[in-house]
């Protein structure tokens, strides 16, 4: 089932400005009861594989209940407000409550300077060492905001690793030395760039978007170039995801 979603709202905005319809398009769906080989091509080829629906839906949404009732003391939610909904109290400073690895504080202090802010940092981390947690991300529209992939992201950059690669060694750099210098070309987050709509436009290149649902899942390859956009969502919804790297399967991680 193909997805109807408007891309045509001007009100979708990253860190450097809102992007125009002509900066965005949709990220391609793809079923779990596709052909393996037809998803495995898909995959190499374009970078990524956007599934619809792959998780229980209802498994998701108790994740998401469990996660935010373990942080409701810190008073981040809307009073009277269901966990599962996960929705901001609008009464509340958002600065006292910066996302975890938002990049918000450095990796040793608190965000904020409200009374919440350690009980919301350290009642965010422990749910990461309960058993409940897992949930994908649990976005009902665009405005929600959610994870954007460039387009042809994967192959621009390994063409950065690959240019960079080139440049050490006519400079006689060891292999150690180019990854630290690789690693010190990188902005101090970490990032390639700070903002996306430019980035895009520099590169002649869209973001892929699409409106996310509880039981989507996104497999990206590791040179995947992605970003976020902003939330926006009138309902102030928090927005709550995870991230799956090498899990052992056999071992009760909350990702």
């Amino acid at each position: 089932m193909l997805q109807n979603t408007d891309l045509s709202n001007p009100e979708l905005h990253v860190n450097d400005g809102p992007l125009a319809p002509s900066d965005v398009t949709l990220l391609r769906q793809s079923r779990a009861d596709e052909p393996l080989e037809e998803l495995r091509h898909r995959y190499h080829n374009e970078g990524y594989l956007f599934i619809k629906g792959l998780l229980p839906r209802a498994d998701v949404l108790k994740a998401r209940e469990q996660y935010f009732s373990m942080i409701e003391r810190s008073s981040v939610l809307k009073p009277g407000s269901n966990p599962v909904d996960g929705i901001f109290d609008p009464e509340k400073d958002k600065a006292d409550f910066a996302g975890i690895g938002a990049n918000a504080a450095s990796a040793s202090s608190r965000p904020g300077g409200g009374t919440n802010s350690a009980s919301f940092v350290d009642l965010a981390l422990s749910a990461h060492y309960a058993p409940c947690v897992g949930a994908d991300r649990v976005y009902v529209n665009l405005e929600g905001g959610g994870l954007i992939y460039l387009e042809h992201g994967d192959k621009l950059d390994q063409q950065f690793e690959d240019d960079f690669a080139k440049e050490a060694a006519v400079a006689g750099l060891s292999e150690e030395e180019r990854k630290n210098s690789f690693n010190r070309n990188m902005m101090t987050t970490g990032f390639l760039a700070d903002g996306p709509a430019g980035f895009a436009r520099q590169h002649n290149s869209r973001w892929l978007l699409t409106a996310y649902e509880a039981c989507d899942v996104v497999f990206h390859k590791p040179h995947m170039i992605h970003a976020s956009s902003i939330n926006q969502g009138p309902e102030s919804r928090i927005r709550l995801g995870t991230d799956l790297r090498f899990v052992n399967a056999s071992r009760p991680y909350d990702s």
